[in-house]
Order: C-alpha cells, then sequence, then structure tokens
C-alpha cells in the first residue's frame, strides 16, 4: 500500500507542470468522490420509487430520514470546505521565495521584470506575426498567435513570486498549464506564489477582455 502511494504521488509529480496544479487535481479528486456518491444514492432511490408499485409512508414523512438529509449535507460541504480553505490560504503563502518577478499588463503587450539581489531586467514581449514565426530558428518555433518575440525566463524546481499589476485598464495573467490565473488590476499589486517541476515552454494569454487587441496578448514562459 506505501509503495502504491509513493508511485500515485510521483506520477501526479510527474505529470503536473506546478506544485498549484497538483494540489488543484488532487483537491478535483477529492471533491468529485462526494460527487459520485452523492448522484450513486440519488440515482438509486430514483430507481427504487420509479419500480416499485407500492408506495412507502414511512419513507416519506419519516422524521428521521428529514433530520438525516438535512445534517448529512452540513457534513459533506464542511468535509469539502476544509481542505478548500486551507488550500487557498496555502496558495497565498510565501516563505522564503527565491525569485521575484513582476508582470504588467498594457495595452496590448505584457512588460517583465525579473528581479536578483543586485539589479532588475525589464523587457517587453509582443506577439511574434506569422512571417517572424516562419523567419525564427527551428527550435524557437512555437504555437501561432501563441509565440512572442521575447520569453519569459523562470528556473524550474525553484519558488517564484509573481507581482502582477496593469499600466491602463484591467488585464488577467493567466497560463493553464501552470495552473495560473491571476487579474492584473491598475493600482494594485496582487502576488501569486508557484514552483515549476519541470522544464519546457508554456503558453496562456489574456484572460481578462481588455478591448480590441485582446486576443493577441499570448504569454510565452519558458522554464529552464
Amino acid at each position: 500500500m506505501m509503495n502504491m502511494m509513493k508511485l500515485s504521488m510521483y506520477d501526479i509529480f510527474y505529470n503536473c507542470n506546478t506544485s498549484t496544479s497538483m494540489v488543484m487535481e488532487q483537491f478535483h479528486d477529492y471533491t468529485m468522490m462526494f460527487l459520485t456518491m452523492i448522484i450513486t444514492f440519488i440515482l438509486i432511490i430514483f430507481v427504487r420509487i420509479s419500480t416499485c408499485k407500492f408506495t412507502n409512508y414511512n419513507f416519506k414523512d419519516s422524521m428521521n430520514l428529514e433530520i438525516i438529509w438535512t445534517i448529512l449535507p452540513m457534513v459533506i460541504l464542511i468535509f469539502i470546505a476544509y481542505p478548500s480553505l486551507f488550500y487557498l490560504y496555502l496558495f497565498d503563502l510565501s516563505i522564503n521565495p527565491t525569485v521575484l518577478t513582476k508582470v504588467f499588463g498594457a495595452q496590448w503587450y505584457w512588460i517583465y521584470e525579473n528581479f536578483d539581489n543586485v539589479e532588475g531586467n525589464s523587457y517587453s514581449s509582443y506577439p511574434l506575426s506569422d512571417l517572424d514565426l516562419l523567419k525564427s530558428k527551428k527550435y524557437m518555433m512555437g504555437w501561432r498567435l501563441l509565440e512572442t518575440d521575447t520569453r519569459m525566463i523562470l528556473p524550474y524546481l525553484t519558488e517564484i513570486q509573481c507581482l502582477t499589476t496593469s499600466l491602463d485598464v484591467i488585464h488577467s495573467f493567466s497560463i493553464p498549464g501552470l495552473g495560473i490565473k491571476i487579474d492584473a488590476i491598475p493600482g494594485r499589486l496582487n502576488s501569486v506564489n508557484f514552483q515549476i517541476n519541470h522544464p519546457g515552454t508554456y503558453y496562456g494569454q489574456c484572460a481578462e477582455i481588455c478591448g480590441t487587441g485582446h486576443s493577441f496578448m499570448p504569454i510565452c514562459v519558458e522554464a529552464i
């Protein structure tokens, strides 16, 4: 049993790109277990009532059953709410991030700032046109409308704190492959912490309707 548990945890870590997405997948499976039990129970009761020719008044007018199916959903919600709140506060917990990066949303491109112990490095990221994508090197060729002229470079297996804001309207920094979605709001600084488990290239887009160029705000993160 312990070997199977270790194997399953290894598989989850290997298949998930970040610790955030790993926790989200575990919570999804945990919640689906309760959902499956509830749906199965309701289907069994529905089939039994619809196929039975007799009416069970003790079942319909039972005070004990009324108490049970009032208290039981409350208990199930408590079992779901506790890990949900625990993971919610865990995502906002930042003990000692190794890398600090800042993301500015603008119409319609992204500005990244990577900070180290000496100085910061700021650069802009624009989408690549089809012609520029065909002219680029083979190892730099990405997906159409998702590849950028400058990628956001981050180290993997390192705790990263990402600070996000906007220069004009509301944007949303979203990378589905990393389980990241954080709003970039003018005058407000939002923060998200994550750790990339594997090297590679991850793509995303602005997830907030920010204007006519909304569909041309790609995000390209390269973990090295």
